[in-house]
């Protein structure tokens, strides 16, 4: 998933991302565990991904206090 991605979605699309993101890692770490995962590199970008999410969120929320504060 590239950033620009992300920051094109939506405050709600964001949070379903994020869940879905995380509920693929869980099940990848038990692939991985049980030796049936085929690409490890597949954690490390789905956890990147997940990096990716949570950045633009917090971005977001700094902003959003931003503007409130100055207001």
């Amino acid at each position: 998933m590239k950033g620009k991605q992300v920051w094109e979605m939506t405050d709600k699309e964001l949070a379903d991302k994020l869940a879905e993101l995380k509920s693929e890692l869980f099940f990848l770490r038990f692939k991985n565990a049980t030796n049936q995962l085929t690409n490890p590199k597949i954690l490390a970008e789905t956890r990147r991904d997940i990096a990716r999410v949570k950045t633009v969120i917090r971005q977001r929320e700094i902003k959003k206090a931003g503007e409130s504060s100055e207001g």
